[in-house]
């Protein structure tokens, strides 16, 4: 009996077919998650696996196929309390209430109740509290949860799933906008679910994260299944041409070698400091020079490229762009000096959703668009289709809301904003963040492609894969510069000075 339960998939989807109009999301697709594993889904934009998380999670059928639960037929779709103690989705975005305390969002809709019919807070409270204690979350149930960081709102959402009974968590893209140190720290807590007997679907981009914390891997491409292996048996290169139908990925190990730029300087940082932040900063970009800001974190380097692009006034010290000075913390002034800007987080800064593809792309030259403060909607939607030709964003025309577009499209979209005022300085924050590797790869070429037309770059970021292509690294740690590197540099040395450890001690 005990064998015969463990070779039953926890989960289990079954020749799933999922059709909107003539699109095939799903075509006979599958996937059979085994108890007590973290189970990784990979596959780029469009492969099918936010239409497979819709059907896993019971927010809509299958066209054809099944899922099972421990051998047994899902509930029924209207059934959400039976759902809710099989499965729970932990997605990029939270649904957390951030007007709501802590203990309200872990017992929405469940408060207890006395005889007059109000809410007993106090044993709302301690209930929250001894929930929080038992997955050995440690996060003061009476804050507003808008108070929380990602990392506490991530572990949160958990414990709340949990709170219903499931124990078989998908969590879509937990990573997107943690640090490295956060990271460590929920693989940690992943590993920990799994001794006290808690199944993941893990779905990430990050492909060395799957290398990282996952048993077995499933790879979706076109909306099919397309393997599933022990990820100990996948070597990297395997993987990347599962997921894209041809031998391809990221660059490895040394970064590339240095390109000779041209003379000029784009940019000129004199003695800047901001708060806690960063401290007596400066440096120089040349024309057509990549210049990377690496940094765990609270390093600082987030807060000084959001300074360069005119999101903050620093405390001291100047900013300098094609010998102009912006007025400090002005982004008008910053994109009339000739700075183009993707910043960290593209839901909340990049883009309005809403909008269309045209009136986001080209929301920073107005001037180019009409005459008296008028938009020629000609103009718009001619320049939005050179923009969308150039960025190869797949849409059927400039009118599309962005909010329909794939993680990757809505990224390049926000990349063709910054492009669009032809930028003498391009400032990206964690430019790749969320996408999957063809999206990555094609967005760092088009920076390449930007650098080598004469515009400077600075890419602030943790991540390696966006930084392999900087002429030159600047690594902070605690507000300040703590090492400059060229290119050729390795993954280990800029590691240890971004935590801060020193190699030859």
């Amino acid at each position: 009996m005990a064998d015969d339960q463990a070779a039953t998939p926890l989960v289990e989807a079954v020749g799933v077919t999922k059709r909107y109009g003539e699109t095939v999301a799903l075509d006979r697709a599958g996937i059979r998650v085994m108890p007590g594993q973290t189970h990784a889904l990979v596959g780029r934009n469009g492969a099918g696996k936010s239409t497979l998380v819709s059907i896993l999670t019971g927010l809509q059928a299958p066209d054809e196929g099944e899922v099972r639960f421990g051998g047994e037929p899902a509930p029924r779709l209207a059934d959400r309390d039976a759902w809710r103690q099989r499965v729970a989705c932990v997605y990029q975005k939270s649904t957390i209430i951030p007007e709501l305390t802590v203990a309200e969002n872990l017992y929405l809709h469940r408060h207890d109740l006395n005889r007059l019919g109000l809410v007993r807070w106090g044993a709302l409270r301690r209930k929250a509290t001894e929930l929080l204690a038992g997955w050995s979350v440690d996060v003061d149930v009476r804050l507003p949860a808008g108070e929380l960081d990602v990392e506490q709102r991530q572990f949160v959402e958990i414990t709340r799933a949990l709170s219903f009974g499931a124990r078989f968590i998908i969590l879509d893209e937990p990573t997107a906008q943690l640090d490295a140190a956060a990271i460590a720290r929920l693989f940690t807590r992943i590993r920990a679910l799994q001794e006290q007997g808690v199944t993941f679907l893990f779905i990430s981009h990050h492909l060395q994260e799957i290398y990282e914390i996952c048993d077995t891997v499933t790879v979706f491409r076109d909306a099919r299944h397309i393997l599933t292996t022990t990820v100990a048996d996948l070597p990297h290169a395997e993987l990347v041409a599962a997921m894209a139908g041809e031998a391809a990925g990221l660059a490895e190990g040394p970064s590339r070698t240095a390109v000779t730029r041209g003379p000029g300087v784009v940019l000129d940082v004199r003695g800047l400091s901001y708060g806690d932040a960063y401290r007596e900063i400066g440096f120089r970009i040349q024309t057509g020079e990549i210049v990377g800001l690496a940094g765990a974190a609270g390093s600082g380097r987030t807060e000084l490229a959001e300074t360069v692009a005119g999101l903050r006034a620093a405390d001291s010290g100047t900013v300098e762009v094609a010998g102009r000075v912006p007025r400090p913390g002005s982004v008008p002034d910053a994109l009339a000096a000739g700075v183009g800007f993707v910043p960290r987080d593209r839901h909340h800064q990049g883009f309005v959703p809403m909008m269309s593809i045209a009136d986001n792309a080209t929301m920073t030259v107005p001037d180019r668009l009409g005459e008296a403060g008028l938009i020629s909607g000609r103009r718009r939607d001619r320049l939005a289709r050179a923009l969308i030709d150039n960025l190869a964003i797949k849409t059927p025309g400039p009118g599309l809301p962005v909010m329909g577009l794939s993680g990757g499209n809505q990224q390049k979209v926000v990349m063709a904003r910054a492009l669009a005022s032809d930028p003498r300085l391009l400032v990206l924050i964690t430019p790749t963040a969320g996408v999957d590797v063809k999206s990555k790869e094609f967005l760092l070429g088009k920076v390449e492609e930007t650098a080598a037309g004469g515009t400077g770059v600075l890419i602030a970021s943790d991540e390696l894969d966006d930084l392999r292509l900087c002429d030159r690294l600047l690594v902070m740690f605690q507000g300040r510069v703590v090492a400059e590197l060229a290119a050729g540099w390795h993954d280990h040395d800029v590691v240890a000075a971004m935590e801060g450890v020193r190699l030859d001690a």
